[in-house]
């Protein structure tokens, strides 16, 4: 009986916690967040400064005839052609947001809602194809529609991906036959 009694008289109570080393471990951790935060921005503003030489890209012309296809969904950003990891970010080319697509003869339409419009020239097109990854999105294979095309001397690759995924052939097939009669007009 000895040993419970002497179980019993050592019991204590729980320590009190240390509030002030929690509220400093805390305020490090969100400062650390923070910092973060801010050098992925800088990085961004960077990215863009490096790419300062590239032109803007053109705005529609007031007229650009009958639509041939529409499309709606996601704009999913821009790369250098090829590498789809080295992301555009001058004049707002890196920003993902909503996008409404007009192919016509006289090129194609980028309409983005709180972000920058585009346009494409067709003189400007060099190709579509289906992909799976673009500049840190990666989809199922060919679940990405890639418009490559010029911009001033480099080659752009900018991917879609539409609301209904099975448009994306019909765009593809599209873009490549008015890039190849633009190519065989020259």
């Amino acid at each position: 009986m000895t040993p419970v009694i002497l179980l019993a008289e050592a019991k204590r109570s729980a320590e009190v916690t240390d509030w002030p080393a929690r509220i400093g471990w805390l305020v490090g951790l969100l400062l650390f967040i923070a910092l973060v935060y801010w050098l992925m921005r800088e990085g961004w503003k960077w990215r863009g400064t490096l790419q300062s030489d590239l032109p803007a890209p053109p705005s529609a012309p007031e007229e650009t005839g009958p639509a041939r296809l529409e499309l709606s969904g996601r704009y999913h950003g821009s790369t250098t052609a090829g590498q789809w990891l080295d992301r555009i970010v001058a004049h707002g080319l890196g920003t993902r947001s909503r996008a409404e697509l007009t192919l016509t003869d006289q090129g194609l339409e980028v309409e983005r809602p709180g972000a920058s419009d585009f346009f494409i020239p067709t003189a400007a097109l060099r190709g579509a194809r289906l992909d799976k990854g673009i500049a840190g999105k990666v989809l199922t294979e060919g679940g990405l529609l890639v418009v490559t095309w010029a911009l001033g001397d480099k080659l752009i690759d900018s991917g879609f991906r539409s609301d209904h995924a099975a448009e994306h052939t019909e765009w593809v097939d599209t873009l490549n036959h008015m890039i190849n009669d633009t190519e065989g007009a020259r």
